[in-house]
């Protein structure tokens, strides 16, 4: 058994209460925690900006990607390049713009769909499902699917490698917070899935198993179940049905909005909610150690409030090593409380494991991202 040390202790000028009520002469906090959000934790009270770096040098940096610039149109998912992965987690972003002629089967774990744009059928194992902008899906290892496109479909695909996904534990707040599980949908064995059935030519399934692809075929669609039941399936849930856990006088930390939870990755989603309105609350979120996780940010629509020249379609990283928080304008911005409510979608994954950077995303990295916390000279 293993016990953190912990012994709570002040030193110097400090505010009681963390995120709320700073000393006027140090108005940056930092915090300093273990295990994500969940460990132990230490703020710090700082007179300048714990980001207010003048220039870094090193492979260890904030990196931004804008996948716009990317070409992503694929036959197969399997092909759509890794743009950053480790042994846990792998992530693609995959553009398709016709029906998928064939079917593709994971059998190196779930996959965790977010659809970025555009619109399709999705048929499984389990029936039809409609998916279009704004969706999650999860497709559970080793269960067949094929995509016939209605207008053509973007997606960030985030495979658990070896692992599943499940709800977070939510606690104090009881199993409808967030999202009720209610809200999930599931595919149906409708007209449509039993018509495909009829459908004579030979099919074939791309397996990926270790990141190799084997081809399996069939002279019939392998999607000709005429029922199931059970209480394992793809499910759907839109963005538009997740409502956060807010509080007026306190910052959250992103953990409180953790959407999906794998063995060593989560992933968060943040949407549209009011800002903390208390006069002694912080507005953006804290200056932080990425002390223990990589964090991805995938931002999907919207006026990310903590970022600047940041938009859709872009991502950020920010490997475990360094202080990060908000850009200096939306600092100054949270100060003034000039604005009463965010406006932002974004989708957060937080690997406990460090992440490699793809080929693809090189390409496409903005360089100078680094920079936007510099020091103004």
């Amino acid at each position: 058994m293993r016990k953190w040390i912990q012994f709570p202790h002040r030193e110097g000028t400090i505010s009681r209460q963390a995120h709320a009520d700073f000393p006027e002469q140090a108005i940056y906090e930092r915090e300093a925690g273990r295990s994500g959000f969940f460990g132990p934790t230490a703020h710090f009270h700082h007179k300048n900006p714990p980001t207010a770096w003048t220039s870094w040098e090193g492979p260890l940096r904030p990196r931004a990607f804008d996948l716009k610039q990317l070409t992503i149109n694929t036959e197969s998912p399997w092909q759509a390049p890794l743009f950053l992965h480790n042994a846990s987690c792998k992530m693609r972003y995959w553009r398709c713009d016709k029906d998928m002629d064939f079917l593709a089967r994971n059998g190196d774990g779930d996959d965790l769909f977010f659809v970025h744009a555009g619109e399709a059928d999705l048929f499984t194992d389990y029936g039809r499902l409609t998916i279009g902008e704004g969706d999650y899906v999860i497709i559970p290892r080793g269960c067949m699917w094929r995509l016939e496109v209605k207008s053509p479909i973007t997606m960030l695909m985030v495979e658990a490698t070896n692992d599943s996904y499940q709800l977070p534990e939510k606690g104090l707040v009881g199993p409808q917070a967030i999202f009720d599980p209610a809200m999930l949908d599931v595919p149906a064995i409708d007209e449509p899935f039993l018509a495909q059935q009829n459908d004579s030519r030979s099919w074939k399934v791309l397996i990926k198993r270790l990141d190799e692809v084997s081809t399996v075929t069939y002279p019939h669609s392998p999607l000709d179940a005429i029922g199931w039941h059970g209480d394992l399936a793809v499910v759907r849930i839109n963005w538009r049905h997740i409502r956060p856990l807010m509080s007026h006088r306190y910052h959250l930390p992103p953990s409180a909005h953790t959407t999906w939870v794998a063995g060593r990755f989560v992933v968060c989603t943040f949407v549209p909610r009011p800002i903390e309105s208390d006069p002694g609350a912080l507005k953006v979120p804290f200056y932080h150690n990425n002390d223990d996780f990589d964090e991805v940010i995938f931002y999907h629509m919207g006026d990310f409030f903590s970022r600047d020249n940041i938009g859709p379609q872009m991502i950020t990283f920010h490997p475990s090593g360094f202080t990060h928080g908000p850009h200096p304008k939306a600092f100054q911005t949270a100060q003034k409380f000039s604005r009463k409510e965010t406006d932002e979608v974004a989708v957060m994954v937080d690997t406990r494991d460090p992440l490699m950077v793809g080929e693809i995303a090189n390409s496409v990295e903005q360089k100078a991202y680094a920079d936007s916390w510099k020091t103004k000279a």
